[in-house]
């Protein structure tokens, strides 16, 4: 759950081809999902950095597998300081 009053907004000015600033337009508006080419944007740069965070997870993951398939595990007894003891 994200905090709104800890959030504040900044402005960040871009420089688009007139290409890419037509496409960002035409994406908000009447009969589109978005009210404002800002808030286009903004979901653009939440759905990247969702991205990146699940591609984090997936590289975490595949460390894992990793390190059971060379062995380094130590079985769980249900006492996690007695485990990361284990480990140092």
């Amino acid at each position: 759950m994200i905090k709104n009053e800890s959030i504040k907004s900044a402005s960040l000015n871009l420089a688009l081809t007139a290409e890419l600033k037509s496409f960002v337009q035409e994406q908000a508006g009447d009969d589109t999902l978005y009210s404002t080419p800002s808030e286009f944007i903004r979901d653009l740069i939440r759905h990247e950095k969702l991205k990146q965070e699940a591609a984090q997870l997936r590289q975490g993951i595949l460390e894992g597998y990793q390190d059971v398939i060379h062995g380094r595990t130590v079985k769980f007894s249900g006492d996690l300081r007695k485990a990361l003891e284990t480990l140092k």
